[in-house]
């Protein structure tokens, strides 16, 4: 078995937020696994929004590049993403479009495309954020990633985590487990073939 290197993307920059705290935790399990885990922080390196008139004019902004690199050098991406409205956040649905933008003349592909993805939510409320993921998956599979079925979506997120970071809840850790070992046995069979 290779190692694999995941990705993991955050739909929200709070310095709190309850989905980098999953994210997080996500990571810890992959690394548990033996694979590298990563996350992209946009705070590091914050994407301006998207506009094609500013593209044609510029290019691609150097951070777009940095997370396009990113995504394309991962086997599997994990994405952590809040619920605003019932839907996706603004912020990760403008990191997808740039992501996703393909120009032979600029010289970039879309890096979806193939990749194995793994979601999870998280969300004080009893609905856990799941509303939100079922517009991620639909992004996510009309960009050509490979969203896997199983996902997490985490409820009462400011009871889900103890001091440690860590899900308090072993049957909502099962879960989370068994969304990242499907997506590292996805992962691992696209490697070998």
């Amino acid at each position: 078995m290779s190692k694999l290197k995941v990705l993991g993307i955050c739909g929200s920059r709070r310095d709190e937020s309850v989905n980098m705290k999953l994210l997080r935790y996500a990571g810890s399990m992959v690394a548990a696994e033996g694979h590298d885990f990563e996350i992209f922080y946009f705070d590091d390196f914050p994407l301006p929004l998207f506009d094609s008139d500013e593209e044609a004019k510029t290019g691609i902004p150097e951070n777009v590049h940095r997370l396009k690199q990113a995504v394309r050098e991962a086997d599997a991406i994990i994405l952590a993403s809040p619920e605003y409205n019932g839907s996706i956040t603004p912020l990760l649905k403008n990191a997808i479009d740039w992501v996703s933008r393909t120009s032979a003349r600029l010289q970039v592909t879309d890096e979806w495309k193939g990749k194995p993805v793994g979601l999870c939510s998280c969300s004080p409320g009893a609905m856990a954020g799941l509303r939100g993921l079922y517009h991620v998956r639909d992004i996510m599979v009309e960009c050509g990633g490979l969203v896997i079925s199983e996902q997490v979506s985490v409820g009462k997120a400011f009871e889900a985590f103890n001091e440690d970071g860590n899900l308090v809840d072993e049957r909502t850790s099962g879960f989370l487990k068994a969304m990242i070992s499907k997506l590292l046995e996805v992962s691992q069979a696209l490697k070998k073939a």
